[in-house]
């Protein structure tokens, strides 16, 4: 598990009617701001502003389809070259990271390969990436610096 120290929260919160929403400052628009929401701009503004990843490189819930299904990944860091670089899924906090999410961002990586995978809740946060000489998944202690 890596430990995070997210940087203190300076995010642009309003209400329209009974909603919260955040300003989401990768996609310029308002989001409602739900418990993900909530795990998802604080490890955005965690990798922009503590690890200086490139905001221009961040994608947000992008869709991709396996096989006739339709689904969307949280977060996708392009390199350079504007290749997949890192996946990310987000969870709300009180939902347990389990094999099961690992699985799932295996899966969106099997459409979107990328070279790191990453999994929070906020809380706990798992980082990794593919060995292909060893054919298996490698744990990292902590999330690369994008220039890895």
């Amino acid at each position: 598990m890596i430990a995070i120290s997210f940087p203190p929260p300076d995010f642009k919160i309003t209400r329209e009617g009974n909603k919260e929403l955040i300003f989401d400052r990768f996609r310029k628009k308002n989001v409602v701001l739900t418990p993900e929401e909530w795990v998802r701009q604080n490890f955005l503004n965690y990798l922009v502003k503590v690890l200086g990843y490139p905001a221009s490189l961040i994608g947000i819930e992008k869709e991709i389809f396996l096989g006739e299904m339709k689904k969307r990944f949280d977060i996708v860091i392009y390199n350079r070259n504007m290749q997949p670089w890192m996946l990310v899924e987000c969870k709300e906090m009180n939902v347990p990271l389990t094999e099961q999410t690992m699985q799932q961002v295996i899966r969106y990586n099997m459409v979107i390969p990328a070279t790191y995978l990453v999994i929070t809740n906020g809380t706990h946060t798992f980082c990794g990436n593919y060995v292909a000489g060893e054919r298996m998944w490698r744990f990292l202690t902590e999330i690369p610096p994008y220039n890895s």
